[in-house]
């Protein structure tokens, strides 16, 4: 008979220390769920702890479970749950926002101010994250998969609907000439959803030429090694979706005069210069855009109908136990883009 009072889990304990944990395992509430984890994304973020111990200014104090794009099969549900049963397949929303605060009630959740997130070390205690081969968590962050999607692809949910709401920040994009600027797998996500949505031109730029061939087979109808390549043109929209601060004079010299730019990278914590001048003088709409709320279920949808989105953004998949090759992987831009733990294996 399986234990099911511990499980597995890929825990951080400070920079460079990842480790294959056993941690209990508590039943789920009245109202919340037992999940069996198939399949999870590794994200930058991941990575930052990796490496780093923190992501800006969210630092490691105490050991934390890394990841927040998973999917899985329900094993059990609380009493008060309704709506899920053992054996359904799920995707799982890793936001849990407060409901109280100004944001959430503004219909704001993606900005709640006391935001517990997968995988984040933003409060104490952490908010541990779904690289466990089983979890418990609220039944209200459960997404029943639409038919023709299987948990492998669904576990591409979270960063697409970062890409989804990234876009809907720009608004109607139909018809319109877009630079999406760093092709990492958010930049190839947003490529992907601006084809569906319709744009017109889409460029993308990055330093390597493997995330451009990877924007490319997901949509783009041009790719620019900035390396080497940077054309004095100007676009109706662009997504700076590189985070680094030197990248930013380039987008905001490549959105035309009364253009949009949506700032999707995240920059390190503090003041940056910005050329202002440029944004007041050619009348920028500069937008942040900032994970997602509702987008998750658009995601799930696209994902089921689109299945070449996620099966041209995923480059590796690894055994659980094999997460050391997995995290060594992504790193490596030149090869990599999406990377993903079978953790049901």
């Amino acid at each position: 008979m399986t234990d099911l009072s511990t499980t597995d889990a890929l825990v951080i304990h400070g920079a460079g220390d990842l480790r294959l944990d056993s941690m209990a395992l508590p039943p789920p509430g009245p109202d919340e769920v037992s999940v069996r984890i198939a399949w999870g994304g590794i994200c930058g973020s991941d990575m930052h702890y990796l490496h780093h111990g923190g992501v800006g200014a969210s630092v490691l104090r105490e050991p934390m479970v890394l990841g927040h794009e998973v999917s899985g099969v329900v094993l059990s549900c609380g009493a008060n749950v309704t709506g899920f049963q053992a054996g359904d397949p799920v995707a799982i929303h890793p936001a849990r926002p407060c409901g109280t605060c100004p944001e959430c009630r503004r219909g704001l959740h993606n900005l709640c101010r006391n935001m517990r997130f997968f995988g984040s070390a933003a409060y104490l205690p952490h908010t541990h994250g779904g690289f466990r081969r089983i979890m418990t968590v609220a039944a209200s962050q459960l997404h029943h998969l639409p038919p023709g999607l299987d948990l492998r692809r669904a576990a591409l949910a979270e960063p697409f609907a970062v890409a989804l709401h990234a876009i809907a920040r720009a608004g109607n994009c139909a018809g319109a000439s877009v630079l999406v600027q760093g092709s990492g797998p958010i930049g190839a996500l947003i490529v992907a959803g601006l084809a569906v949505r319709g744009a017109a031109r889409i460029v993308a730029t990055d330093l390597h030429d493997f995330p451009l061939s990877v924007a490319r087979r997901l949509g783009a109808t041009e790719t620019w090694n900035t390396a080497t390549t940077a054309p004095d043109e100007e676009f109706d929209i662009v997504f700076e979706a590189t985070g680094v601060v030197r990248a930013l004079p380039f987008a905001i010299a490549h959105t035309r005069r009364g253009g949009i730019l949506v700032q999707v990278g995240m920059f390190p914590p503090g003041n940056i210069e910005v050329p202002m001048a440029q944004i007041i003088a050619r009348e920028l709409d500069v937008r942040g855009s900032f994970r997602f709320d509702s987008e998750f279920a658009d995601a799930l949808d696209l994902l089921a109908t689109h299945p070449g989105i996620a099966d041209g953004l995923v480059t590796h998949e690894f055994g659980f136990t094999s997460y050391d090759a997995a995290f060594a992987a992504s790193s490596d831009r030149q090869s990599a883009s999406k990377v993903l733990l079978s953790i049901g294996d």
